[in-house]
């Protein structure tokens, strides 16, 4: 097989940037679709508790907090196992991690199953989670950012959006399933499905990235010291994003992990109310690739704060919405707002760090937003239990996501006085 840039990752071997010195070829787009096959199944996992909130709630007889709980601990574990499987697919590669986490959340779906609250903690936490969801999405996360330059946030839109395809793909059909055949008979089968479906993928079509070539001539110049950032310490830029990240994420797991339930109590049907989710998410896939153009086009930072601007009058929308219509307006709406922000905090790693630190650096902005994610699920459920109704967890999510656009505006305001970026081995 010719060794060519048209060829360039096809090979066993690592990938050969493409002539004129750019990294992206034809390979780096197949690694982008495989990425976003893996991710379609893997975050299916987490929508079981989403579905099945309310037949989970009658069946083990808990409050509703108790179970979102679960949920929550998936966001936790995913970014907690984020940071050391980053660090592990960078010495084993992302086929082994990858296939790891697969057998891991498999596992954690069948422990799940057995209907205790602890096997259900454990399930969620510990094996979908940490090892499995963390094995896979932060690692690939930083696989595929690695194959791109100039299109760097086209690309990772494309990839985070499985999680949106995986919300209009498998709400419905569990919302059937469970009703045919139980919850916990779901969670086997899915488990079968992720086994059935990651391993090969991974095992077959992942390929090692291209290496950058301002990192090869780094290393022949050897490390030099870390630059400031936005004219701030590096790590101070670092802990802002993350804290960042949190805020925004509070209120985004509100609608996503309560709105079926959200419906019920209103009086919608559950297929109604995760037929809703899957509007959400379907809005969230196809704005998606317009936040990643426009991330390219104008920069991480400026892509979180004008999704965060319209995730936040979507949140409070939710607020004033009563009725069926409207309430699928406002899902759509809030998909169309919150689905580009993940994806540009990751750019904005990249646009501001080098190369070589993102394997630690897009995990660790990674786990702060999906303690954001595990904290609003939660919290959401906790307050539903304290008031009996949704209206406070919508007000206090808007609360968060104003923090959020005071942060990020403030890092843009750094940027707009000409603080300095970091750009020693970007790429």
């Amino acid at each position: 097989m010719p060794d060519d840039s048209s060829a360039a990752g096809l090979s066993l071997g690592r990938a050969v940037p493409a002539a004129g010195g750019g990294i992206e070829t034809r390979a780096s787009w197949a690694a982008a679709g495989v990425t976003l096959a893996i991710l379609t199944v893997s975050y299916g996992a987490p929508l079981l508790v989403v579905v099945g909130l309310r037949p989970m709630q009658e069946a083990l007889g808990t409050d509703r907090s108790v179970l979102a709980l679960a949920g929550a601990l998936v966001w936790i574990g995913t970014g907690v196992g984020g940071i050391l499987m980053g660090w592990v697919a960078d010495r084993i590669g992302n086929r082994a991690t990858a296939c790891f986490g697969a057998a891991m959340m498999a596992a954690g779906l069948a422990l799940s199953a057995g209907g205790r609250i602890w096997e259900l903690y454990v399930g969620h936490g510990l094996l979908i989670g940490m090892l499995g969801n963390g094995a896979i999405y932060a690692p690939l996360v930083t696989y595929v950012s690695r194959w791109f330059d100039r299109r760097r946030g086209t690309a990772i839109a494309l990839i985070s959006s499985g999680q949106y395809i995986a919300g209009v793909l498998w709400p419905w059909l569990f919302e059937r399933a469970m009703a045919r055949y139980g919850w916990q008979a779901v969670m086997l089968g899915y488990a079968v499905v992720v086994l059935a479906a990651i391993p090969p993928l991974a095992l077959f079509f992942l390929r090692p990235p291209p290496e950058p070539v301002a990192v090869r001539a780094g290393r022949a110049r050897g490390r030099t010291r870390r630059a400031p950032v936005l004219g701030l310490p590096s790590n101070t830029v670092q802990g802002l994003i993350c804290l960042a990240g949190f805020f925004c994420c509070v209120p985004m797991a509100i609608p996503f992990s309560h709105l079926v339930a959200f419906c019920g109590d209103l009086g919608i049907g559950a297929a109604r109310g995760a037929a809703m989710l899957s509007v959400l998410l379907g809005c969230a896939f196809l704005s998606r690739q317009f936040w990643g153009a426009f991330a390219d086009r104008h920069g991480g930072l400026r892509s979180v704060m004008a999704g965060s601007s319209l995730q936040a009058l979507a949140i409070g929308a939710f607020l004033l919405t009563r009725n069926e219509a409207g309430l699928f307006a406002v899902s759509a709406a809030f998909g169309l707002g919150f689905s580009g922000i993940i994806p540009a905090y990751v750019l904005a790693i990249r646009d501001l760090f080098p190369s070589e630190e993102a394997s630690w650096r897009v995990p660790l902005v990674l786990f702060t937003a999906m303690g954001g994610m595990a904290f609003g699920s939660w919290f959401a459920g906790f307050l539903y239990d304290s008031f009996g109704y949704y209206a406070p967890a919508f007000g206090v999510g808007v609360l968060f996501n104003l923090a959020n656009l005071t942060v990020v505006g403030f890092l843009l305001a750094r940027q707009g006085r000409g603080g300095r970026i970091a750009s020693v081995g970007i790429s």
